[in-house]
């Protein structure tokens, strides 16, 4: 088959970018290096908008079925200030282990006729080029010594922040700041943590996304499925830095020597070996190469706080492919632009959110201040949570 669309990377934003076009009737070719299932270094929630979008692109009850009920956010500061928040009536997220989510994405995709090729290596772009003009035609694949390639009028990048396609191109880079790192393991017997009376569900039990922020580091805590705890550390590193080549050593002492989590960690083991990604922040310049739409962590990566990486990428594979529909329709005129500025009215407002955000961890006064505004005037935490979680809240 000669797809129309060909997909590099098979993870969100390429799974859900493959169910719409498939769904219009695109012959899609979804690629990716993996081989599915596969692990994924992720926070592993689902926040209540994103959720809503894995319901409208037919998932979603199985994500209920399988994930934990996460009904809101506790955040503390380095000071020892912590504030919970529920999300608004009605509403609730879901913990669910990536290598899940992943896989019933793609499954869906598959159903709504992609077909799916794993262990593929995506090497680079397949280009015409004709003056100053260019125009992508398609990918290579394989290894240096025995290189293919895959013709298709339109390719989606949703590989990542490390995007072949991307960064063969030469569209990205790791700014100079910030540059930070992401640490993240499984833990078991990692104790839960205690809420409030307000906070407790009517059946007893309430699961909490978790963010703690310190001085120049935060760590996000999430029960999963499975009896397992999520916990991964995000925090500056820089060339030699002897922390990151003992991963374990650094989680295990992090926690340690938090007032806050140290006591629900001493029992606790490590049940994955860790994994090291960074530096995390990636700069994409969004050039309009007809041919080419980018999706997911692919056009360009923020550390959220927020828990949005999700959302990020799967209503960022959905807009991709709407503007590969658009395209097919109507020629490429304008499409780029419009679908940036698409991107700009779903995301900015986050974008900007999670920046603020990040500035409090070099600032812990500022978080203690934060809380205290939090508790004396409560609907304006109610408000901050259902920001983050992209809550669908009445006027």
């Amino acid at each position: 088959m000669t797809p129309d669309v060909v997909i590099v990377g098979a993870g969100p934003a390429g799974a859900a970018a493959g169910i719409v076009l498939a769904r219009a009737g695109a012959r899609v070719r979804i690629l990716d290096r993996a081989s599915f299932p596969r692990d994924k270094l992720c926070g592993d929630t689902v926040n209540p908008g994103t959720l809503a979008r894995l319901h409208a692109l037919g998932v979603g009850a199985e994500v209920e079925r399988r994930g934990l009920r996460v009904d809101g956010m506790l955040v503390s500061g380095e000071r020892g200030v912590r504030v919970e928040g529920r999300y608004p009536a009605g509403q609730w997220g879901r913990a669910i282990l990536r290598r899940d989510l992943d896989g019933l994405l793609l499954k869906e995709a598959i159903a709504a006729g992609c077909q799916f090729e794993e262990g593929v290596a995506v090497r680079g772009a397949l280009l015409e080029e004709s003056g100053l003009v260019r125009r992508l035609v398609g990918v290579r694949i394989g290894a240096a010594d025995r290189e293919a390639t895959v013709a298709a009028p339109i390719t989606i990048a949703a590989d990542g922040r490390r995007s072949a396609l991307v960064w063969s191109l030469g569209l990205a880079k790791h700014p100079a700041s910030p540059r930070r790192w992401a640490v993240g393991a499984y833990f078991e017997s990692f104790a839960t943590a205690e809420f409030s009376p307000a906070d407790i569900t009517a059946g007893g039990t309430s699961t909490f996304g978790e963010m703690h922020i310190r001085r120049g580091r935060y760590i996000g805590v999430a029960p999963v499925p499975g009896g397992l705890t999520n916990v991964c550390l995000v925090r500056p590193s820089g060339p030699g830095d002897a922390d990151l080549a003992d991963a374990a050593g650094l989680l295990t002492r992090t926690l340690a020597c938090d007032p806050l989590l140290a006591s629900r960690a001493s029992a606790a083991r490590l049940a994955t070996p860790p994994v090291v990604l960074g530096p995390l922040a990636v700069d994409v310049a969004h050039a309009a190469i007809d041919g080419l739409l980018l999706a997911g962590d692919a056009s360009g990566f923020i550390d959220p706080m927020t828990g949005d990486g999700l959302r990020f990428a799967i209503r960022g594979g959905e807009l991709a492919a709407s503007a590969a529909l658009e395209a097919f329709a109507h020629g490429w005129s304008g499409v780029h632009a419009r679908l940036a500025a698409s991107r700009a009215r779903e995301f900015a407002g986050k974008w900007r959110f999670n920046r603020a955000l990040r500035a409090l961890v070099a600032s812990p006064s500022a978080v203690d201040a934060a809380a205290l505004a939090a508790r004396i005037a409560p609907g304006v935490l109610r408000a901050t949570i259902a920001h983050a979680g992209d809550c669908r809240v009445a006027c």
